[in-house]
Order: C-alpha cells, then structure tokens, then sequence
C-alpha cells in the first residue's frame, strides 16, 4: 500500500494554505530549559487565527473541494478546535458550515465556533455519537465531511509545522506532542522524520481514554469512553476504520506517555504563571510528560508544540483546585 502522506504531499500543503493558516512563532523557553538542562523551544500554534494548530489541516482539505462541494457546504465532528478552524476556513473561502460537537465540549468552545459564523449542533455524549450527525448531513444534504484528523489531507496540513520546525531549529532531536486521532503527532512526525529520521517523536496522551495509545496497544483500532478532561481536546476514538493515522502514527512515534490530570493542571499553571500564556489543556501535555515521568533529556534541543488557546478563567481555576488539592 502506499504512503497515505508523504514529505511532498506535506510541500503541496504549505503552497496550499500559505498566505492564510499563519507561521507560527517558535520561541526559547528560559525557564523550562534551565528546569530540565536541555534547550527548549515553544512553538506557538495559539497564534494561528482560530486559536489553534487545526486551522492548517482543514484549510489544505477545504482549498481543495470543487466549487460545487463548497456552494454544498461543509460539516464535521470536533472536540472544538477543530470545529473552530473548519468555521474559520470555511467562512474564509465561502462556504457554510455545521459544526457537530459533543454534550464534553466546553461551552466557550462552542460559542468561538458560532462566532466564526458557523452552526453548532449539540448531539450526545461523546465525538461519535456527534459524527452520525455530521454523516447524516452529508448523505442527506451532500455537505463535504472535514475529518478532524483521519484523512491524508488533514495530516499534510499538520504536518507543515514540522517543515518550520526543522527550518528554525535544524538541531531538533526530539518533539513531544499530544497525542488523540494523530493527524497532528503523524504529520508533523512525517516531516520531521522524512528530513530527518534521528529526530525522536513522543506523543503524550491524558490517562483515560487515549484512543491511539489504547489501539496501538490492541494492534487495531478499538473504542475508548470518553472522560472529562482538562486535555478535552485530546478526547475521542480514531475510527474503528481507521485508514490513515493509526498505520502513520505506529510508523513515526518513537515512545508515548500519558499524564494525569494534576500532571495536566501543573504544566497549565507554569504555562500562566512562568511563560505568561493561557493556554488549553491538550497544549501542555508535553511539559506534563517531562514532568509527571522525569524524562532525561539533558542536553537536547526540544520542541514542545504549545497546540491551542480554547481555555477560559473557570478551566485555569479548576487546575489551580487540582494542584492545591492534588488526588490521593
């Protein structure tokens, strides 16, 4: 079988959206770097016009529907930064959308997705019983399916931080990045490995409901239930049909860790009070690893990908509570 996505498909990607997604900043972490003995970098996907690093895979697969599948519109299912960057992309290129999201998903979430424009609809428990929805609407209404990371065009898009990353810091040895469907974890790791194979991926995921970790473990892909978690953005299952991550991520994920909730809560915290960022739970799973498992990195040059900004004061509160009040 052929390579779903290749270093030239992720090329193809960069020509595609730029000009629109943004290159995102990558900047030396002080603190961090003196915490682990290492050289550590920030790359700041927060700074992408939808807060997130999705708006990069949804507007390589956007830009590329013929005019009478955007006059259609376009759906999906999303934990919410996805469903951002879809509205985001889809009103950028003239397209209506319906964004089809879980009871899980944090209300501000929804509500930066209505104001991007689009329709959010509320259905169920969990990402999949959102998506019968977002698959109805495309066999009824012919709206176009924006896989949140199960397509080769979303990976691509994805995978464009990696060709920055390896432009600003050619003396890369390892990334850490969350780890959920792996559109983010197999595109960027694509890139890097395919220009060079020494750099180390780990992908982190939070303790419950790591689909890709649990599928990985299983040899295929299998159903996780979704909890709710500071890292929301890293909930959901890959597909039990999975065609695309599962075999990518297997193929470019050196090692994988998960992290607690308190671990979450602590990396949130140094994030606000050390970096002065606000950021989501699912961008700091990578300082929780590092963390919550003392991974030796001494003497590295890291890149921890600081994913999304869809946290809000409550959230930043309910992790200060974890902290002072940790499990027992």
């Amino acid at each position: 079988m052929s390579d779903p996505v290749t270093l030239h498909d992720i090329y193809l990607a960069r020509a595609r959206i730029q000009g629109q997604a943004a290159r995102t900043p990558l900047i030396h972490s002080q603190s961090l770097s003196a915490r682990f003995d290492a050289d550590i970098h920030l790359k700041l996907e927060t700074l992408q016009p939808s807060g997130a690093f999705k708006l990069r895979g949804a507007l390589n697969k956007i830009a590329s529907l013929s005019p009478d599948q955007l006059e259609r519109g376009v759906t999906t299912a999303s934990t919410g930064n996805h469903g951002r960057a879809v509205a985001w992309a889809a009103k950028r290129l003239g397209a209506r959308a319906v964004i089809c999201v879980s009871e899980l998903v944090p209300a501000n979430k929804v509500a930066a997705i209505e104001a991007l424009g689009a329709e959010a609809r509320v259905i169920g428990r969990s990402q999949d019983d959102a998506f019968v929805e977002a698959r109805r609407l495309v066999s009824e209404a012919g709206m176009a399916l924006i896989e949140p990371f199960d397509d080769p065009l979303i990976a691509a898009g994805q995978g464009t931080i990696g060709l920055e990353l390896m432009e600003d810091l050619p003396k890369l040895d390892r990334t850490l990045i969350g780890l959920s469907g792996g559109g983010l974890l197999g595109g960027v790791g694509r890139a890097l490995k395919g220009i060079n194979p020494g750099v180390h991926v780990t992908g982190v995921s939070m303790e419950k409901g790591a689909a890709m970790i649990d599928s990985l473990a299983a040899g295929r892909p299998v159903e996780v239930e979704e909890e709710a978690s500071l890292a929301d953005s890293l909930g959901g299952g890959i597909g039990l049909d999975n065609r695309c991550t599962y075999a990518l991520v297997r193929e470019v994920m050196d090692d994988h860790y998960r992290v607690s909730e308190t671990a979450i809560a602590r990396a949130m915290l140094h994030f606000f009070e050390h970096e002065k960022m606000l950021v989501e739970g699912a961008a700091v799973v990578g300082l929780a690893a590092l963390e919550a498992h003392g991974i030796d990195v001494r003497g590295e040059t890291i890149a921890l990908i600081v994913s999304g900004n869809g946290v809000d004061a409550g959230t930043l509160m309910r992790a200060r509570t974890l902290v002072d009040y940790p499990e027992r």
